[in-house]
């Protein structure tokens, strides 16, 4: 989780030299998604099951893959200069390999208590 918040706090600063009329546009969505990923780690954790623990990330995973989709997009659309794309998408790819291991735990652990 702490990775996850490093993440979204780094990131906010890429996103502020966005052209202004994207202020409510993807520079609203990478940041609601950023805030999505720790969010849902913290209240995945918080389950008592490792099957609901496990929904909430997937979905911190998802909002990870949509914060890369945007970041492809605002690559290409030069908003981004490559070496922080780059530096960006390797966090991303860092937090998306953590939570799908620990999501493939989660579901292994919970098939074997069933």
């Amino acid at each position: 989780m702490e990775r996850s918040k490093r993440f979204r706090n780094n990131n906010f600063q890429s996103i502020g030299r966005f052209p202004k009329i994207e202020q409510y546009g993807i520079t609203n969505q990478i940041r609601r998604a950023s805030f999505s990923i720790s969010a849902n780690i913290a209240e995945g954790i918080s389950r008592k099951t490792n099957a609901d623990k496990a929904r909430f990330i997937n979905q911190a995973y998802s909002s990870s893959i949509e914060v890369l989709n945007f970041l492809i997009i605002s690559h290409e659309l030069t908003w981004i200069e490559t070496e922080k794309y780059i530096e960006i998408r390797e966090k991303i790819e860092s937090i998306t390999n953590k939570l799908n291991s620990f999501y493939n735990k989660l579901k292994n652990n919970d098939n074997l208590t069933t």
